[in-house]
């Protein structure tokens, strides 16, 4: 074992015991705690059932196999279809059999085999200057007509947010047309995709470039950061366009929830994702990362709302998480990247 991971396991030991208090559930995130700690709160209010999470941003998975039948881990809370099938493929998480759950949570926005539950959604979509761009709806198939010709922006082709939708459109019109769509979208770049999102938005403010594809929690972010104002810019500047809304829908991604594997509370656990599927838990989730809920009874937070209204797209996740290889492949045959 080498000593990068005897230091995480020492400080799983160190953070949240293997054994504690039948009242309790613990909370592998990886948002940090104090992100969710309004959600949780609610659920310890409701329930009576304490809660503890450590924020694992990076390993999670590594983590969870090393500790085996000793985690305490009970809930695995994660962002991305990729991260989601990730705990799945790692044998970390086991499958939840919720007549609750699967009412809540839309057939497309679950794992088949219910290791794996979304929770809150974000959109693909392409941020617009307001200044330079006059049209209010676009399609994907749009970004690669000549008429954006070094005009576009985006972050690595080989991020799992752009790979993801890639995979979208290999599964909606097959990888033939998948990859015109990437070699005439490499065409209208205006730079090398570089940055993260909020790098696409700062390239609209500063004129580099028109139109860029970004998720829509970013801009709730931007737009409420009071530490770093100058995003407030970077947002103002642009509008959100959604494409493909009077079509198949927009590409989308999620923030979900498993049960882990060897739960020591699995009763606990069951109780909290139950409470978590809930509208008023997707409402609460929702508002506090900028996302919007998967089930149609639940409102989006005013902020969120102000984006746009989201007609997603019905294929399911699981599906065009499959072809995440297939996507990957695609964007280094047609040298996205170079």
């Amino acid at each position: 074992m080498n000593s990068v991971l005897k230091g995480v396991l020492m400080g799983a030991c160190l953070i949240i015991p293997a054994t504690g208090l039948a009242g309790e559930v613990n909370i592998y995130s990886y948002r940090q705690p104090e992100l969710i700690a309004p959600l949780l709160d609610a659920f310890t209010q409701e329930t009576g059932i304490e809660t503890r999470v450590l924020n694992l941003k990076d390993g999670m998975v590594e983590r969870l196999q090393a500790e085996g039948r000793n985690s305490p881990a009970d809930v695995i809370l994660t962002v991305d279809i990729g991260r989601l099938i990730g705990v799945k493929d790692g044998g970390v998480t086991q499958s939840v059999n919720s007549t609750s759950i699967a009412a809540d949570i839309p057939e497309q926005f679950r794992d088949s085999e219910g290791h794996w539950f979304g929770l809150t959604m974000r959109a693909r979509v392409v941020y617009a200057s307001r200044e330079r761009v006059a049209q209010d709806s676009i399609s994907y198939a749009d970004l690669a007509d000549p008429e954006w010709a070094g005009r576009i922006c985006t972050r690595s082709g080989q991020h799992s947010y752009n790979i993801a939708l890639v995979a979208s459109i290999i599964a909606n019109e097959g990888e033939a047309v998948a990859e015109e769509w990437l070699t005439g979208l490499k065409a209208n770049l205006a730079r090398t995709p570089t940055g993260n999102d909020r790098a696409q938005a700062q390239a609209i403010y500063s004129g580099e470039c028109d139109l860029a594809l970004g998720n829509t929690y970013y801009v709730g972010l931007m737009r409420t950061n009071e530490k770093n104002p100058e995003q407030k810019d970077w947002e103002a500047s642009m509008k959100v366009l959604f494409p493909d809304a009077d079509g198949r829908g927009t590409h989308v991604n999620l923030s979900g929830m498993a049960m882990a594997a060897h739960a020591p509370h699995p009763e606990n656990a069951l109780a909290l994702m139950e409470f978590l599927a809930s509208a008023k838990a997707q409402e609460i989730y929702g508002e506090l990362v900028y996302e919007y809920p998967l089930l149609k009874s639940a409102q989006p937070s005013d902020l969120v709302a102000s984006f746009g209204t989201l007609n997603a797209d019905t294929l399911p996740l699981e599906e065009i998480a499959a072809l995440r290889g297939a996507a990957s492949l695609l964007v280094d045959k047609v040298g996205f990247n170079d």
